[in-house]
């Protein structure tokens, strides 16, 4: 069977790196993003076959038409890797910061996973991964829509994990939990363990090799999830 994917938010950074990795593993792939040049530039790149379409997922109404058109091009599709997001450092508490951050981390996300998963309901097998973060684990005082948003994200995909078991253990479900990776996401004061996106991407699309429930990126940021997870809130909220 001939791999398809398509991938959202994969004009730069994590989404950029994963395309050049499953085109060169002979996936025919679909990019999404809302800066067209520089998906058309991706393509040019490519070993494969790629379709590009321009999509603001922020816009239900973008992803569905984007969704159903990269399905009637490509002919069907295996695998739907969601990686478009957005974030501000917002000490201020902005309110048009927050709610850029929940229309296209929360909104948009939820769209995706949801059009992914009837797809493939349909379908009777597919794959569907979404890039969460570390930050789903705790609040963040810089960031709060962001690291929120992003704990959304990692409930909403156990949440269709847990549904696809009960009704098709053919469909997979991967949240993917990066550290800090050098893109453009990357801010903030005193960031460490920075991963080269490549890094973060090879880590990425091995774990949807393995079908992994999910994966923590870079490995070594696993120490910091075990440290987040337990440390008390009144330490926490002192760091």
């Amino acid at each position: 069977m001939m791999k398809k994917a398509i991938i959202f938010g994969a004009s730069s950074g994590i989404g950029h790196e994963v395309a050049k990795l499953l085109s060169a593993q002979g996936y025919v792939l679909g990019l999404a993003a809302r800066r067209v040049k520089l998906l058309e530039s991706l393509k040019r790149e490519l070993p494969n076959e790629a379709f590009v379409r321009m999509c603001d997922i922020a816009r239900a109404d973008d992803c569905e038409l984007v969704f159903n058109g990269f399905v009637g091009d490509m002919g069907g599709v295996n695998l739907v890797v969601i990686s478009s997001g957005t974030g501000y450092i917002n000490d201020e508490l902005e309110w048009q910061k927050e709610k850029d951050t929940i229309d296209v981390n929360v909104t948009g996300f939820a769209c995706l996973a949801g059009l992914a998963a009837r797809y493939f309901l349909d379908k009777n097998e597919g794959h569907i991964v979404g890039i969460s973060s570390i930050g789903a684990l705790r609040g963040s005082r810089e960031a709060p829509a962001y690291n929120a948003s992003k704990a959304f994200v990692s409930n909403y995909l156990e949440g269709v994990r847990c549904k696809m078991k009960k009704v098709n253990p053919r469909i997979t479900v991967t949240d993917v939990m990066p550290g800090f990776v050098d893109t453009e996401m990357a801010k903030g004061d005193g960031i460490f363990w920075v991963a080269p996106a490549e890094i973060a991407a090879r880590q990425i699309c091995r774990a949807i090799q393995k079908k992994k429930a999910r994966a923590i990126i870079t490995a070594r940021w696993r120490i910091i999830a075990a440290v987040l997870k337990w440390m008390p809130d009144w330490l926490y909220c002192r760091l």
